[in-house]
Protein backbone atom coordinates (compact mmCIF):
# COMPACT_ATOMS: atom_id res chain seq x y z
CA UNK A 1 0.00 0.00 0.00
CA UNK A 2 2.72 2.52 0.81
CA UNK A 3 4.34 2.03 -2.59
CA UNK A 4 1.45 1.97 -4.73
CA UNK A 5 -0.78 3.93 -3.15
CA UNK A 6 1.21 6.44 -1.56
CA UNK A 7 4.22 6.50 -3.92
CA UNK A 8 6.31 5.77 -0.75
CA UNK A 9 9.76 3.59 -1.05
CA UNK A 10 9.66 0.52 0.20
CA UNK A 11 13.52 -0.47 -0.04
CA UNK A 12 13.49 -4.48 -0.80
CA UNK A 13 10.52 -5.49 -0.44
CA UNK A 14 10.30 -6.72 -3.50
CA UNK A 15 12.50 -9.62 -1.55
CA UNK A 16 9.61 -10.17 0.36
CA UNK A 17 7.12 -11.14 -2.57
CA UNK A 18 5.96 -14.59 -3.12
CA UNK A 19 8.34 -14.67 -6.47
CA UNK A 20 11.29 -12.20 -6.07
CA UNK A 21 12.35 -13.80 -9.62
CA UNK A 22 9.18 -12.41 -11.19
CA UNK A 23 9.46 -8.75 -9.45
CA UNK A 24 13.33 -8.02 -9.95
CA UNK A 25 14.64 -9.35 -13.36
CA UNK A 26 11.97 -7.98 -16.36
CA UNK A 27 13.63 -5.14 -15.83
CA UNK A 28 17.52 -5.99 -15.91
CA UNK A 29 19.36 -5.30 -19.06
CA UNK A 30 22.94 -6.43 -17.71
CA UNK A 31 23.99 -9.20 -14.96
CA UNK A 32 27.31 -10.06 -13.28
CA UNK A 33 28.32 -12.48 -11.37
CA UNK A 34 31.32 -10.80 -9.06
CA UNK A 35 32.01 -14.05 -7.38
CA UNK A 36 31.97 -14.70 -3.75
CA UNK A 37 32.13 -12.66 -0.57
CA UNK A 38 31.77 -12.69 3.12
CA UNK A 39 29.10 -10.79 5.02
CA UNK A 40 28.62 -10.93 8.76
CA UNK A 41 30.51 -14.32 8.72
CA UNK A 42 28.66 -16.01 5.87
CA UNK A 43 30.06 -16.63 2.85
CA UNK A 44 27.75 -15.33 -0.33
CA UNK A 45 27.73 -15.25 -4.13
CA UNK A 46 27.85 -11.85 -5.37
CA UNK A 47 25.65 -10.87 -8.22
CA UNK A 48 24.84 -7.19 -9.36
CA UNK A 49 22.17 -6.06 -12.20
CA UNK A 50 21.84 -2.99 -13.65
CA UNK A 51 18.25 -1.49 -15.17
CA UNK A 52 17.61 1.57 -16.82
CA UNK A 53 16.66 3.43 -13.42
CA UNK A 54 18.62 1.66 -10.81
CA UNK A 55 21.57 -0.57 -10.17
CA UNK A 56 21.49 -3.31 -7.59
CA UNK A 57 23.49 -5.71 -5.62
CA UNK A 58 22.42 -8.75 -3.55
CA UNK A 59 25.14 -11.75 -1.37
CA UNK A 60 23.18 -14.91 -1.65
CA UNK A 61 24.35 -17.15 1.06
CA UNK A 62 26.03 -20.09 -0.21
CA UNK A 63 25.21 -23.89 1.30
CA UNK A 64 21.68 -26.17 1.29
CA UNK A 65 19.83 -23.12 2.08
CA UNK A 66 20.87 -19.72 0.61
CA UNK A 67 18.85 -16.47 2.09
CA UNK A 68 19.62 -12.71 1.07
CA UNK A 69 22.64 -11.53 3.20
CA UNK A 70 23.39 -8.29 1.82
CA UNK A 71 21.03 -5.75 -1.28
CA UNK A 72 22.46 -2.70 -2.37
CA UNK A 73 20.51 -0.26 -4.57
CA UNK A 74 21.74 2.82 -6.43
CA UNK A 75 19.21 5.44 -7.76
CA UNK A 76 21.02 6.21 -10.90
CA UNK A 77 18.59 8.76 -11.70
CA UNK A 78 18.87 10.84 -8.42
CA UNK A 79 21.66 13.25 -8.41
CA UNK A 80 24.99 11.69 -6.60
CA UNK A 81 23.29 8.06 -7.40
CA UNK A 82 22.48 7.59 -3.47
CA UNK A 83 22.13 3.74 -2.27
CA UNK A 84 19.82 1.86 0.19
CA UNK A 85 21.62 -0.93 1.73
CA UNK A 86 20.44 -3.83 3.75
CA UNK A 87 22.33 -6.58 5.80
CA UNK A 88 19.78 -9.37 6.47
CA UNK A 89 20.58 -12.26 8.93
CA UNK A 90 18.53 -14.98 10.92
CA UNK A 91 16.85 -15.59 7.62
CA UNK A 92 13.83 -18.08 8.63
CA UNK A 93 11.10 -19.59 5.49
CA UNK A 94 8.16 -21.90 6.40
CA UNK A 95 7.72 -23.70 9.52
CA UNK A 96 10.70 -21.52 10.67
CA UNK A 97 8.59 -18.56 11.38
CA UNK A 98 6.66 -18.32 14.15
CA UNK A 99 2.96 -16.74 13.48
CA UNK A 100 3.23 -14.75 16.52
CA UNK A 101 6.66 -13.24 15.75
CA UNK A 102 4.53 -10.72 13.69
CA UNK A 103 2.95 -9.78 16.39
CA UNK A 104 1.42 -5.84 16.54
CA UNK A 105 1.71 -4.56 20.32
CA UNK A 106 0.36 -1.00 19.93
CA UNK A 107 1.11 1.58 22.58
CA UNK A 108 -1.97 2.94 24.56
CA UNK A 109 -0.72 6.50 23.40
CA UNK A 110 -0.17 5.84 19.54
CA UNK A 111 -1.74 8.59 17.35
CA UNK A 112 -3.07 6.57 13.86
CA UNK A 113 -1.62 8.76 10.91
CA UNK A 114 -1.77 8.83 7.65
CA UNK A 115 1.52 8.61 5.21
CA UNK A 116 0.36 12.49 4.18
CA UNK A 117 0.72 13.30 7.72
CA UNK A 118 4.40 11.40 8.17
CA UNK A 119 7.10 14.41 7.88
CA UNK A 120 9.92 13.34 5.98
CA UNK A 121 8.68 10.48 4.98
CA UNK A 122 10.29 10.59 1.19
CA UNK A 123 12.77 8.50 -0.80
CA UNK A 124 14.38 11.08 -1.77
CA UNK A 125 16.33 13.67 1.04
CA UNK A 126 16.04 17.13 0.65
CA UNK A 127 19.72 17.78 -0.75
CA UNK A 128 18.82 15.10 -4.03
CA UNK A 129 17.20 16.38 -6.77
CA UNK A 130 15.97 14.12 -9.90
CA UNK A 131 18.27 14.58 -12.65
CA UNK A 132 17.11 17.13 -15.09
CA UNK A 133 15.04 18.45 -11.86
CA UNK A 134 14.98 22.67 -11.69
Amino acid sequence: MLRDKYHRPVPAADLLMSDPYKELMPLVKEAKDLGSGVIRGTECDHLAFRTDDVDWQIWIAQGAHPYPCRYVITSKKVTSWPQYALDMWGWKTGSEVASDGFKLEIPADAKKLTPEQVPGLNDIPAIFTAKGAK
